[in-house]
């Protein structure tokens, strides 16, 4: 993920919820930040890896990275679905499907992942 994109979800999360506002604890300190809140519910959906994995490297235990995942996709859905979590109307599918041909010379495919549906003489990858 690029930093902009990433610092931009931070950002947004950050003034939507207090749950990821960097706060004191009862002592004083310094809770975790919304970076490292973000960062490990985004390790956990891209990497799939398990919560008390990212203890040490977050310094977080087990038991707030799960909150931190359920909280950061509610939020996610509630700040972004309608724009990019909704389902893609005719002017969306026909750019996606322009893009798509003019990157990869495939005309007419959209999220296809092979060429399986194509008569043999029309693939333009050669099987061998």
């Amino acid at each position: 993920m690029r930093r902009d994109l990433f610092l931009r979800i931070v950002n947004a999360l950050q003034n939507h919820s207090l749950y990821f506002q960097q706060r004191d604890d009862a002592s004083r300190r310094k809770g975790l930040s919304p970076l490292q809140k973000c960062t490990t519910a985004i390790r956990q959906l891209a990497y799939g890896v398990p919560t008390d994995n990212l203890d040490e490297y977050l310094r977080m235990g087990e038991s707030t990275s799960i909150k931190c995942l359920f909280s950061f996709c509610q939020y996610v859905v509630e700040l972004f679905g309608d724009r990019y979590l909704r389902k893609p109307d005719a002017n969306d599918i026909q750019r996606l499907l322009k893009m798509h041909e003019e990157r990869h010379g495939f005309p007419g495919m959209l999220g296809s992942l092979d060429c399986m549906h194509w008569e043999w003489k029309n693939c333009p990858v050669a099987w061998k």
